[in-house]
């Protein structure tokens, strides 16, 4: 039982996805249908970009890159407008969780050694919304956009079109709330030691892999464009990494897909229980975009998506609904949730502070978005 409740409470959205798939195969007794709810191409391709985003980050190519950025800027305003957007332009093509991932730990780093510490609060808290914000651009920014633009069918630039709005209003509000930073931190200079080479050192990175996971993020790519069949990508980034460095397989978050799997079995028998699916599309329509939303501030964007996709065909809406949705609690993106495991770990009397301004930041930069989706 204690082994039960740990798990519960360390994978609490995974232990949600399986009760609510348990309690569905109530209704809906296991049969040969089961095996056509998977949606094997999403999943096979969310592991092959976790596996070449990890083999990345082992490299340092991230921050390699970050701290070149970051050898040219000493005012606080700058150095934290370059922590910020590196969270947002990177997460369009790493993902939000892999960017959080990265250049938190790394921004914080920065920030010590820069003297700029006492900026670390507003610094992480528009690093995240910047990675949330800057992922939903691209259909492999985060998982529910590859899962999405899956369903939906439609061209990679339509994708892109569609979120653009979005995107360069989230640039510029990032941009806002940089300046009030920049103006309430403005005595801050960078210290010596912060130079490039320091935050970042200067070892070569290694061809050998570096070419090995381009070609595979650029077969992925190839991959999300329909170009290449996903069965083959699977392959090939398998061989790649058995190959290399078989460790990049632990790296894999197994509990993002199995939650993926578990809600894919719980929409697959829930969609054949015609009073339930009655309900569900019921309160959808005409509202997919407020109902993601309000979906996402309590299950989290990324089950949101799986749970409303199976009771609408609306998918532009329920894009947008499901990647504004990550504004709000701190649940409601749970890549949200690496930041603050890095504020509460690091300066644990900072968290009330930061839940504090993280929600209203959040809110403040939902209400604007959804002004523009409304």
């Amino acid at each position: 039982m204690k082994r039960i409740k740990a798990f519960a409470k360390k994978e609490t959205v995974l232990s949600a996805a399986i009760v609510l798939a348990l309690v569905s195969m109530v209704l809906v007794k296991p049969d040969k249908e089961y095996l056509a709810y998977m949606d094997y191409r999403t999943m096979g391709l969310l592991f092959c970009l976790m596996t070449v985003m990890a083999g990345f980050n082992r490299l340092g190519v991230f921050r390699a890159a970050g701290g070149k950025l970051l050898g040219r800027v000493s005012r606080a305003g700058c150095v934290a407008a370059v922590l910020v957007y590196l969270c947002f332009f990177f997460s369009m093509i790493i993902t939000n969780d892999v960017a959080l991932i990265t250049f938190v730990p790394f921004g914080i780093t920065v920030l010590k050694m820069a003297g700029m510490e006492a900026m670390v609060v507003p610094v992480v808290l528009l690093q995240t919304i910047g990675a949330n914000l800057g992922s939903m651009m691209t259909p492999v920014g985060n998982p529910q956009n590859l899962y999405l633009y899956s369903r939906a069918g439609i061209p990679a630039l339509d994708f892109v079109g569609l979120m653009m709005p979005y995107t360069l209003a989230s640039f510029a509000l990032l941009g806002i709330g940089l300046i009030i930073v920049g103006r309430l931190f403005r005595g801050l200079k960078r210290g010596e030691e912060c130079r490039e080479g320091k935050t970042c050192p200067g070892e070569k990175l290694p061809l050998g892999p570096l070419f090995t996971y381009t070609a595979l993020f650029g077969l992925s790519i190839c991959c999300v464009a329909h170009m290449l069949p996903w069965q083959l990508l699977l392959i090939l980034v398998l061989a790649a990494v058995w190959m290399g460095d078989r460790s990049l397989l632990q790296a894999v978050d197994y509990s993002l897909l199995a939650t993926f799997g578990a809600f894919f079995i719980f929409i697959g028998n829930m969609g054949r229980v015609p009073a339930f699916c009655r309900m569900l599309e019921d309160i959808l329509n005409g509202r997919e975009i407020l109902t993601a939303v309000a979906a996402s501030q309590v299950l989290s964007n990324v089950p949101a998506a799986l749970l409303l996709s199976g009771f609408t065909d609306r998918w532009e809406c329920l894009i947008v609904g499901t990647n504004l949705g990550g504004l709000g609690t701190l649940i409601a993106s749970m890549a949200s949730l690496i930041s603050y495991k890095y504020i509460a770990r690091l300066y644990p009397m900072y968290r009330g502070r930061y839940l504090a301004w993280f929600t209203a930041v959040n809110l403040a930069f939902l209400a604007v978005l959804l002004w523009i989706a409304l």
